[in-house]
């Protein structure tokens, strides 16, 4: 099954929690290339054919347009809110491009990494 095959329009529920989205059956169909192509980057040899050339190795996956331009542009939320991206795979994506957790995590929230890394050392920090 292919991007354009996995129900791309089909409606997405976050279950009512605002800024939270949820993996449910909807996204993992949606995502369903994305998550392959991101599982497959498990492998030391697929993550230095992925950073030889991004494109051609997500094309390999049929992932689609939008994703992989969501990937090239290292827009974390939107892999996971708009693409179906799963956070475990998506996070071996960011891994294989030199983007830690904390990087990761900084882009979601809309902040800087120094930003991000001061709500770190908060008490009560989420």
């Amino acid at each position: 099954m292919d991007e354009a095959t996995a129900l791309p329009d089909a409606p997405v529920s976050d279950w009512g929690i605002p800024g939270t989205y949820v993996f449910d059956s909807t996204r993992s169909r949606r995502g369903i290339a994305l998550n392959r192509f991101a599982f497959s980057l498990t492998s030391p040899r697929n993550r230095e054919t992925f950073r030889a050339d991004e494109a051609a190795y997500m094309a390999r996956f049929g992932v689609g347009a939008a994703a992989a331009d969501a990937v090239r542009r290292r827009d974390w939320l939107a892999l996971v809110s708009e693409h179906g991206g799963n956070i475990y795979y998506i996070y071996k994506v960011g891994a294989a491009v030199g983007h830690g957790l904390y990087h990761m995590g900084a882009q979601m929230r809309g902040q800087t990494y120094d930003e991000f890394l001061q709500t770190r050392a908060a008490k009560g920090a989420r």
